[in-house]
């Protein structure tokens, strides 16, 4: 068996414009290869291209350029009734004049499998997203999260070689999406098969996946999987577009395995993420909100639980609290140890439940989001609007990106 269950070389796809309007391109030059096995998700904005190119591999619509592959073989130009592929779609698609058996059965009816056959992999079907015993219902006396199963009990039946799903979960509320997004990953692990799924969520397609294409403008601007895409991002959108980050604007003023970005007066530090830099080049520093720490100013709290001094050790040294000279020697042994402290005020407090949000305001007068885990009462959850900080990271924590 060849090792790719899907290969996409150069595809594009443009769309005429109609009425006077102009062409759209909805997908250009895409080259992607998803193992047999493989949860692989299309993630990006509305209008990124994702589901004009999960319609490509099913047949539904044919590329301009390029070829597909599936299982191996070539499929650029084969019918969608003859690929080796079935869709869930968001609408769920049912028959509402069907019962739920016979719902399933339509395309193992449509291919003259025998009636004794038929029952015994409805039955199966039905067991498989635990839905048995519900053979002589409608789809209409059922729940959202009900029809969503039996839609793909239905495109499982047929055993395909890849099943795509196009924002299957998109109709149900937030608690049950989430519930079914791991009965969704947990069923793809059993049955060992490829699933191709679209979504905009971020959250869900991390949730679910073990590679990720994030697409935008038809193109596709990083594959991988959710952690290295989370934490390498290789651009702006990327960061962006995966959870929350924060983007200091600044130039580059010292190059190597830590690179210094002047941020107006204010020096930070990061790493160089892929890409080349050179001093005085134009960059960007990202950092995640959780990935940040906050501590008060004047207490010795900071340098016990980040430096890793013992208390007889800290009193010897700065004598409890912490005077401006003691203040600097404090920055001079977070420099060695590769850590970042600016100077901080605090401008919002938002309390979510999970966790508290804070909104500082450095010297410079540029902004970060800093979330801190709602763990109980701490020294480092009680900020107030106006309190004076120190913004601490470890420079790993940070990403340099090239403007």
């Amino acid at each position: 068996m060849n090792k790719l269950a899907v290969e996409l070389r150069h595809i594009s796809k443009t769309f005429k414009g109609t009425r006077g309007e102009k062409d759209v391109a909805a997908v250009y030059d895409l080259n992607i290869q998803i193992e047999h096995g493989e949860f692989f998700t299309l993630l990006g904005p509305s209008g990124c291209g994702k589901t004009t190119t999960l319609r490509m591999i099913a047949g539904f619509e044919q590329p301009d350029h390029g070829e597909i592959f599936i299982g191996g073989m070539p499929m650029t130009n084969m019918p969608s009734n003859k690929r080796p592929v079935n869709t869930v779609f968001q609408n769920y698609a049912l028959f509402p004049h069907l019962n739920i058996a016979d719902n399933i059965a339509f395309g193992l009816k449509t291919r003259r499998v025998p009636l004794p056959e038929r029952q015994r992999k409805v039955d199966e079907a039905l067991e498989l997203v635990q839905l048995s015993g519900i053979h002589q219902r409608k789809p209409s006396q059922l729940s959202g999260g009900q029809q969503q199963r039996v839609a793909l009990a239905r495109a499982l039946v047929n055993e395909p070689l890849v099943l795509l799903l196009d924002e299957p979960l998109g109709a149900l509320d937030l608690k049950l999406r989430k519930a079914v997004q791991l009965e969704l990953k947990q069923l793809q692990r059993q049955l060992e098969m490829t699933f191709v799924y679209v979504t905009h969520d971020q959250e869900e397609a991390m949730t679910i996946s073990d590679r990720i294409a994030v697409m935008n403008h038809g193109r596709v601007e990083q594959i991988g999987t959710p952690r290295q895409i989370y934490e390498h991002p290789l651009n702006r959108f990327v960061a962006d577009f995966i959870g929350e980050t924060n983007f200091l604007s600044g130039a580059v003023e010292t190059v190597g395995d830590m690179v210094t970005v002047a941020l107006g007066e204010v020096r930070a530090q990061g790493v160089a993420n892929g890409h080349p830099l050179a001093v005085g080049q134009a960059v960007t520093l990202t950092i995640r909100p959780e990935k940040i720490n906050l501590y008060p100013k004047g207490t010795s709290d900071i340098i016990r639980s980040e430096i890793g001094l013992k208390p007889d050790e800290l009193k010897t040294l700065f004598g409890g609290e912490l005077s401006l000279g003691e203040i600097d020697m404090f920055r001079y042994l977070k420099a060695e140890r590769n850590n970042v402290i600016l100077d901080a005020h605090v401008v919002e407090v938002i309390y979510i439940g999970t966790d508290i949000r804070y909104l500082v305001a450095l010297t410079n007068g540029m902004r970060m989001v800093v979330r801190v885990q709602n763990f109980g009462v701490r020294y480092d959850t009680a900020f107030q609007v106006g309190d004076e900080v120190y913004v601490h990271w470890p420079v790993e924590n940070a990403k340099i990106l090239a403007d």
